[in-house]
């Protein structure tokens, strides 16, 4: 069934006489109007490739003040949504470029992706990656099936080596960029939220420096329906996306950080299809802050026992932080679009997070060194329920009177209330405690 639109011609308002960059050794050349045909196509095509994954009623629905449907493309074979368009891009190369290979020069979920699905169809792929990536992210691209070769101290270093052995080679070097072919695959995402979830009001996606998918399902939402709200959410540290679209073309933000707990959300800018699409068919882009991101990620292992990334969280740390009030009441679908995180990194995100929500807090006094005192600060911590993490005592290098000792002791509370009633608890028995929530 053909679904026409007069949201058609918006789309190509969008994209036209846009530049063609000549900058990228990918499908740049491939750039053209993005049409609504064009998703429905992607979608055939890749449909026996890629999960289609679930969009289900969430438990926090109540705890917000609005149906929340979430969007688990985070359950795809590696983890990420970027497997949508790279099939797509894929499965659309000539084959005699399929017979020579592709090649990709990064540690990302893009090249993930390509690693997989390239030798899935049999397609030789090389995979370019710095001295200074993690053996996890090592191992698990050759597991994909990748041809892995470490080269060079920095991300530039592996990119440079790529395109020489693109060139001598005759290999194709991707790069993540907004060919019409990648929107497609990645807009597809919009298609199956709205078979998904019926009379939508609104779409959370990531943004920031890459925001094809927020860009493509935009196309697509926009086209089934104009007045489902598209919204983007990107990182206050790394506003890249709400720059560009006030400075008129693509920026990039000095500020941009390379640590892997943010993922593509600091990534440099995109090109100018996808901010084009953004700024015609998006409604609303708004900025969270880390912490707020945390908090989410620990929301969704909690409720969901989803495990997601940074660029996996953020639309739902929107909600967290209150910058979406229009949104109550209504049904709104939120895009987990990653869950690419490293163990020890998890480790510490999920520590971080508890501290944020006071579920975790650090007191510390002085207490006389003799038998029985620190029985009965135990004493005290199991009547009030609290759970002891860690507990330290010093006494060589305490500055008050002799004989006494430091004691610093790490709980785990219910939440915020039960954290208060605990300090009132030790503050009447030991008056000089000094109590850190945060």
């Amino acid at each position: 069934m053909k679904i026409v639109s007069r949201n058609d011609e918006l789309l190509r308002d969008a994209l036209s006489c846009i530049p063609q960059s000549s900058s990228r050794t990918g499908l740049s050349s491939c750039n053209k109007l993005i049409r609504f045909e064009d998703i429905s196509a992607a979608a055939f095509k890749i449909q026996c490739g890629v999960q289609k994954t679930p969009c289900m009623y969430s438990r926090l629905s109540k705890q917000y003040g609005m149906d929340i449907y979430l969007k688990k493309e985070f359950l795809q074979y590696t983890g990420s949504v970027k497997e949508r368009g790279v099939l797509y891009l894929l499965t659309s190369l000539p084959q005699d470029q399929q017979r020579k290979g592709v090649i990709v020069a990064s540690d990302s979920n893009f090249s993930m992706a390509v690693a997989y699905h390239a030798s899935e169809l049999r397609i030789p792929v090389f995979v370019i990656m710095s001295t200074s990536t993690s053996p996890a992210r090592v191992k698990m691209c050759r597991e994909y099936g990748a041809m892995v070769i470490s080269y060079g101290a920095t991300a530039k270093d592996s990119q440079m080596h790529a395109r020489r052995l693109a060139q001598e080679n005759g290999y194709l070097y991707l790069e993540e960029e907004d060919s019409a072919v990648y929107l497609s695959g990645l807009g597809t995402v919009g298609l199956e939220v709205y078979e998904q979830v019926p009379k939508l009001d609104a779409v959370i996606f990531p943004a920031g420096g890459h925001c094809g998918l927020l860009a493509g399902s935009a196309a697509a939402l926009k086209h089934l329906n104009p007045h489902i709200a598209v919204i983007g959410v990107e990182s206050e540290s790394f506003p890249v996306l709400q720059q560009s679209l006030k400075a008129g073309h693509p920026t990039e933000d000095q500020a941009c950080s390379n640590h892997h707990f943010y993922g593509d959300v600091s990534g440099l800018c995109f090109g100018s299809n996808s901010l084009q699409l953004t700024g015609k068919l998006v409604d609303k882009v708004v900025a969270v802050r880390e912490e707020n991101i945390l908090i989410s990620m620990l929301r969704l292992l909690e409720y969901e026992r989803a495990t997601v990334d940074a660029e996996g969280a953020i639309g739902l740390a929107a909600v967290i932080a209150g910058k979406l009030p229009e949104l109550k009441g209504k049904r709104v679908a939120i895009v987990l679009c990653s869950g690419n995180l490293e163990l020890h990194l998890l480790q510490d995100c999920m520590a971080r997070a508890l501290a944020l929500d006071n579920r975790v807090c650090r007191f510390s006094f002085v207490l006389s060194d003799c038998p029985g005192d620190i029985s009965k600060l135990l004493e005290i911590l199991a009547r009030e329920e609290a759970r002891v993490l860690d507990i330290k005592q010093e006494r060589v290098f305490v500055t008050s009177e002799l004989f006494t000792v430091e004691v610093t002791c790490t709980v785990e509370t219910r939440d915020k209330i039960h954290t208060a009633q605990l300090r009132n608890a030790l503050l009447e028995r030991y008056p000089t405690a000094t109590l850190t929530e945060r």
